[in-house]
C-alpha cells in the first residue's frame, strides 16, 4: 500500500456524465470499423474528433488523415473514405461521387437534424441565422447545406446589432450544437427584440450532450481551487466548459489535453479539484489525470452525477456486420 501520509488531501469532483457522446462514439467506431472490415489505409476527411490522442490512436491502427479529397492516391480510389462528425458541406459528397470515391459519413446525426433544421427555414422562404463560431467544420458544414447568401452567421451581439435582412418577418435561425448554453441565449433574446417574428427551429439545436457536461461543471465548479477540462484546444465544446467554470465559481479553470500539460508550479495550494471533459475527450485520458494526481495527493474522488445519458447512434448498415469489441476501442476507453 503506498504511504500517503505525507501527500496534502484533495477531493476530485469527477463530473458525470463527460467525455464522449454518443456522436462521437459513432464516429470513432465508423473508422475502427471500417479498418476491421476493409483493412488499411482508411482515408478521413479532416479530423474525425477534435482530439489529437484519438487521431494518432487511429493513425495507429491504419487511417491516414487528409484535408481535401484530392489528397488521396489515385490507386487507392477504392479504399473508404470516412467523413467526421462535424458534418461536411453537400459539395463533398459531391465531389466524392464525381471522383467515384466510397465514402463513410460520420456526421453526428444531431448535427445532420440542425442542417434539417435549416434547410426546412430556407425551404419555407425563411433567411437563415445560424449561431455559432466562424470557420469550425460544423458550421461550414452547415453553411454549405444551403445556396450562397440564404445564410447568415451570428457570432456575437456586434453581428446581431449590424445584420439588416430583406425581410425582418421572413427569418429563422438554427446553432451550432457545441455552444455555450447561457451565450446562445442571449444571442437569442437579442435576436428576438430586433425581430420579434424570428423562427426558432422545430427542436433544439444544441445537444444534449454539451448541455448536460455544462450543467455538471457548473454544479461542480462552484468552490473549486482547479477545474481541469480534458479536451484540445480546437474544440468548441471543450473550450465552453472551461468558461462555465470560471463563470460558476472555479478560482482557476484550465484547458489540458494530457496530464503532461498541467501547470504544477502554477496550481498552488488546493483541496479541491473539478474535473470534467469534453465531448471528443477520450476517457483514458481522465483517467491519467487522476493518477497524476494521485502521485501528488492523497486523493478522495467524488462522482458528481448530475444526469444519465443513454443515447446511442448506430453505425450505418454497411458496417453492422462486423463485431465491436471492447478490445477494438481500449486506446479510448482504457481496459475495464
Amino acid at each position: 500500500m503506498p504511504d500517503n501520509s505525507s501527500k496534502p488531501p484533495l477531493t476530485i469532483r469527477l463530473c458525470q456524465p463527460r467525455g464522449f457522446c454518443a456522436g462521437v462514439d459513432r464516429a470513432i467506431q465508423i473508422v475502427v470499423l471500417a479498418l476491421k472490415k476493409y483493412g488499411a489505409p482508411v482515408y478521413v476527411r479532416h479530423e474525425i474528433v477534435h482530439n489529437r490522442y484519438v487521431v494518432e490512436g487511429l493513425q495507429n491502427l491504419g487511417a491516414v488523415f487528409v484535408e481535401e479529397l484530392d489528397e488521396i492516391p489515385d490507386e487507392h480510389h477504392e479504399r473508404p473514405v470516412v467523413f467526421s462528425a462535424h458534418g461536411v458541406p453537400k459539395s463533398v459528397p459531391a465531389d466524392a461521387q464525381a471522383r467515384n470515391l466510397f465514402y463513410l459519413d460520420a456526421t453526428c446525426p444531431l448535427v445532420s437534424k440542425v442542417h434539417k433544421q435549416a434547410m426546412r427555414h430556407q425551404r419555407l422562404g425563411r433567411h437563415v441565422l445560424l449561431i455559432g463560431h466562424a470557420g469550425h467544420p460544423e458550421v461550414i458544414g452547415t453553411m454549405g447545406q444551403l445556396p450562397e447568401g440564404s445564410v447568415t452567421l451570428i457570432e456575437n451581439e456586434a453581428d446581431v446589432a449590424a445584420f439588416v435582412p430583406e425581410d425582418a418577418d421572413a427569418l429563422g435561425f438554427v446553432t451550432q450544437t457545441t455552444l455555450s448554453v447561457e451565450d446562445t441565449a442571449g444571442l437569442i433574446r437579442a435576436l428576438r427584440q430586433r425581430f420579434p417574428t424570428l423562427t426558432a427551429p422545430a427542436a433544439e439545436s444544441i445537444c444534449y450532450a454539451t448541455t448536460n457536461r455544462q450543467e455538471a461543471v457548473k454544479e461542480t465548479a462552484v468552490g473549486a481551487d482547479l477545474f481541469l477540462v480534458v479536451g484540445a484546444p480546437n474544440s468548441s465544446n471543450s473550450r465552453r466548459l472551461v468558461e462555465v467554470a470560471e463563470r460558476a465559481g472555479a478560482k482557476m479553470s484550465l484547458l489540458v489535453q494530457r496530464a503532461s500539460e498541467i501547470p504544477w508550479q502554477n496550481i498552488g495550494a488546493i483541496s479541491t479539484l473539478g474535473l470534467s471533459a469534453g465531448a471528443s475527450a477520450p476517457e483514458i485520458i481522465v483517467d491519467e489525470i487522476v493518477n497524476a494526481f494521485r502521485e501528488r495527493f492523497d486523493v478522495r474522488v467524488d462522482l458528481a452525477v448530475t444526469a444519465t445519458e443513454t443515447e446511442n447512434f448506430p453505425v450505418m448498415s454497411a458496417l453492422r456486420d462486423v463485431e465491436l469489441t471492447p478490445s477494438d476501442m481500449a486506446f479510448v476507453n482504457g481496459t475495464v
